[in-house]
């Protein structure tokens, strides 16, 4: 069992890969109450890995299961925690993408949520003959 303390590692989960990482802040109970456990999740951002991956100009496409996440039929749009992820992932940098789905993504959008089978078609497509 976790004792509770004042202070707390702060963690986040890498919307890529959905594994906590830590942040290096510390977070204060303002009343010096023991309220917090050694690690508290705070939100969603990017893995080390994963950061380095966005820097260099690669969108993510994480491949998660629809009948799985929390999502109904017909919406477009999947919040992270809601996403079922297969563990699959492919990394196109983002003017390939843009080409390549014909979509445009904001600068800052790390990562986009994808059916099953749309990375076996990539890898297709890639080792197709010209």
């Amino acid at each position: 069992m976790d004792e509770q303390s004042y202070v707390s590692l702060e963690q986040r989960l890498c919307l890529v890969c959905g594994l906590p990482f830590d942040t290096g802040n510390l977070l204060l109970d303002k009343r010096l109450r023991p309220s917090m456990a050694r690690h508290t999740t705070t939100g969603w951002g990017l893995c080390a890995e994963h950061q380095a991956l966005f820097d260099d100009g690669f969108v993510a496409l994480v491949e998660c299961d629809p009948e799985r996440s929390g999502v109904s039929a017909g919406v477009g749009t999947l919040r992270p925690e809601q996403a079922y992820r297969t563990g699959r992932l492919a990394h196109l940098r983002r003017d390939v993408f843009m080409r390549l789905f014909d979509a445009s993504i904001a600068d800052g959008q790390a990562c986009v949520f994808i059916e099953p089978g749309v990375i076996a078609q990539l890898k297709t497509m890639v080792s197709a003959p010209r």
